[in-house]
């Protein structure tokens, strides 16, 4: 999808996880307003905290503005929701965002 599909979505049902996710991930892979893209990231993980990309996501874009001590967290919280089962998958992105936290500290 393109970012005005998600954008559309997000004006649509400001509430809706996907295109809140959607809009922010896209934003930060087309290079954009990063401040955005934590504001729709932001909602995403409050939505659905069990989300582990979008915990992934937010820390990057956080990491990215120099606000890493509000990543840590973030990346903290997606380890924990990955590694006790509580999501639906997102396993995989538990080294990067380790990796993330650990350059952090």
């Amino acid at each position: 999808m393109d970012i005005s599909a998600f954008r559309q979505m997000v004006t649509k049902n400001p509430n809706g996880f996907l295109g809140r996710y959607g809009l922010g991930n896209k934003i930060l892979q087309e290079g954009g307003d990063i401040a955005e893209a934590v504001e729709h990231l932001s909602v995403a993980v409050k939505l659905d905290p069990t989300h582990v990309a979008s915990h992934l996501a937010l820390g990057r874009a956080l990491i990215a503005l120099n606000r890493k001590e509000e990543a840590k967290p973030i990346l903290q919280a997606g380890i924990e929701v990955a590694t006790s089962g509580r999501s639906s998958g997102g396993v995989d992105l538990v080294p990067e965002l380790q990796d993330l936290l650990r350059t952090l500290r």
